[in-house]
């Protein structure tokens, strides 16, 4: 039986400016918590911190976004979406600097903290503007643009910012990130129009009722959960792969860019077509392909030998394929689990969720991993690829789960 062909609109004027400004700012959010993974063994070495410690550095953002944003969930549906997403960013570009300047491990972790209960709402914000400006069959796309700011962020912001870190020192990646945000955050206030249709249709008045309300929704837990696994395993393999690659790898700082331009630049390449893919077949299926793929490469990768800088180029780019091939599908799913008037509180849980998940894996990390000098090898870098893979096959059943729903609310 052929299946009706579906009628997808071509984007406006405004809906192709929210997707390049919303790739923008989720291009600064995404390096600001990127760049201090390449960034690991020069700040490991420099501030004295072990591997334990740096862990903590990581998932000090995590905790702190994910503290933010379910306290944010409650009122994330109260205000406009322009406003809301203003004056997180303005926060978010303040604990920027303030990382920039950091001369200790102390001050480094305090910072991180200041930058996570901004940057961390952002996301959930951006993802509820999506969904309330753009049709179902559109968002496949929306996402794909949008999360090609991860491969943006490998091409050029993380090679510049190591660039910076080796001709400068380490501040100035968070200071080019800050002198970015600021000229974004000016054309949001300048040419984003409001995004307010969703104050039409509240029914709770009371911001910490309407938390509560999402919050307990059966339907939404099982959204909030599959969402939570997916993030583990970032967490878990970004924060130390630096540190693997130089110590283990042998690959010098100074070819550390080399890696995450290729890197990035092969995720630039498939965004798009994944994007495609999941506007147009199965997204559990496209979901478990990724899955599947990254799972082998994971396995591979935290078991390597030091090998030749082509060898560790190619094995980056096809992990990344595989785990981009799981967040365009699986976050598409989970943006139309919730109603439109529970959308802001819904994607503010899931993002709060997904960074507590995150930080307590990082944290884990920090303590699998092991080295007993700052230029030694690290130790059970293969145990945390063990980890990964289960929890990877974990979160397949959840997002089938997921997809089960979004089924059923659509024939409904």
């Amino acid at each position: 039986m052929e299946l009706p062909k579906i009628e997808i609109p071509p984007f406006t004027s405004h809906q192709k400016f929210i997707i390049a400004i919303l790739a923008l700012l989720q291009f600064t959010v995404i390096l600001d918590f990127m760049v201090i993974s390449p960034l690991g063994d020069i700040l490991m070495k420099q501030l004295d911190m072990t591997t334990a410690n740096f862990g903590f550095a990581v998932s000090a953002y995590a905790f702190s976004a994910g503290i933010s944003g379910l306290l944010a969930a409650g009122f994330a549906d109260k205000f406009d979406r322009k406003k809301l997403l203003a004056f997180f960013y303005t926060g978010f570009i303040a604990g920027t600097i303030f990382c920039a300047f950091s001369n200790s491990y102390l001050m480094l972790l305090s910072a991180r903290i200041i930058t996570g209960l901004f940057g961390g709402v952002i996301g959930s914000v951006s993802l509820a503007i999506v969904t309330d400006l753009f049709v179902v069959h559109q968002r496949g796309r929306v996402m794909g643009f949008i999360q090609m700011a991860f491969a943006t962020s490998q091409i050029l912001g993380i090679p510049i910012g190591l660039y910076f870190a080796n001709l400068w020192g380490w501040h100035s990646a968070f200071l080019m990130i800050a002198g970015l945000g600021v000229l974004i955050l000016a054309a949001v206030l300048l040419y984003m129009q409001p995004v307010n249709k969703h104050l039409e249709l509240q029914s709770d008045k009371n911001a910490f009722l309407h938390l509560w309300h999402t919050l307990s929704n059966k339907r939404y837990q099982v959204g909030f959960v599959a969402i939570a696994f997916l993030s583990i395993g970032g967490f878990m393999l970004q924060p130390f792969g630096s540190a693997f690659l130089v110590n283990n790898i042998h690959i010098s700082q100074h070819q550390l860019p080399l890696v995450f331009f290729f890197t990035g630049l092969s995720v630039l390449i498939i965004m798009p077509i994944i994007g495609k893919l999941s506007d147009k077949i199965n997204k559990f299926k496209l979901y478990t392909i990724g899955s599947a793929i990254s799972i082998i490469m994971i396995l591979i990768y935290t078991n390597l030998p030091p090998i030749p800088l082509w060898e560790v180029v190619i094995i980056n780019m096809i992990l990344f394929m595989g785990i981009m091939s799981r967040m365009i599908p699986s976050t598409t799913l989970n943006t139309s689990v919730p109603e439109m008037k529970d959308r802001g509180a819904y994607m503010a849980i899931t993002s709060s969720m997904q960074q507590i998940a995150g930080g307590i894996a990082a944290v884990c990390a920090g303590f699998i991993v092991h080295q007993e000098t700052k230029h030694s090898p690290l130790e059970n870098y293969n145990i945390l690829g063990i980890v990964i893979s289960v929890v990877t096959l974990c979160s397949i059943w959840l997002i089938y789960r997921v997809y089960r729903m979004v089924n059923a609310k659509e024939k409904a």
